[in-house]
């Protein structure tokens, strides 16, 4: 499964968030599974349970830190495969190479 999310604190104003995200990646990181920090989220790659598992954990400390916070996740679950936060990206690519 690959999912995609970001957790914001809503209520943190005209604050910088760099420093929240940093944290929830921590905590990302500590998981063990795979991921990819983008400009506008994270992608991270595993079983079901623990990709859920892990959204929840970093959503839950996110309220440490805010009375409010959003959380929006898109999610890719495909029965039997795996690597396709490497391989999705590498067969775009191999197209792209083929029409140059």
């Amino acid at each position: 499964m690959l999912a995609e999310f970001s957790i914001t604190p809503i209520d943190r104003g005209n604050e910088h968030l760099s420093p929240y995200v940093a944290k929830t990646i921590a905590l990302i990181k500590e998981s063990g599974l795979p991921y990819e920090l983008h400009a506008m989220g994270t992608i991270v790659e595993g079983e079901p349970e623990e990709v859920f598992a892990l959204i929840q954990k970093c959503h839950v400390n996110m309220r440490q830190f805010s009375s409010r916070v959003s959380t929006a996740i898109k999610i890719d679950d495909k029965v039997g495969v795996t690597g396709a936060l490497q391989n999705k990206v590498k067969s775009v690519q191999s197209q792209m190479g083929a029409h140059e």
